[in-house]
């Protein structure tokens, strides 16, 4: 597991692997969320990418008789 070293600007560099792991490019917004005492870094992915991700998943649902 990769580590990576905080600078004196509270500045770090995500190590290539995982760049390359997640698709991440220079220029690319990243959302950084804190949950239970840790740090997240969760890549924004354009909306032209998220076409088609949900592909396959099952829309039909049961539904009561009085519903349309």
């Amino acid at each position: 597991m990769p580590s990576v070293t905080v600078s004196p600007k509270y500045q770090v560099v995500i190590p290539k692997e995982v760049r390359e792991a997640l698709g991440i490019f220079s220029g690319q917004k990243i959302q950084v969320l804190t949950y239970q005492n840790r740090i997240e870094l969760v890549p924004i992915k354009p909306m032209k990418k998220m076409r088609g991700f949900l592909k396959g998943i099952k829309t039909k649902i049961a539904r009561d008789k009085d519903r349309v």
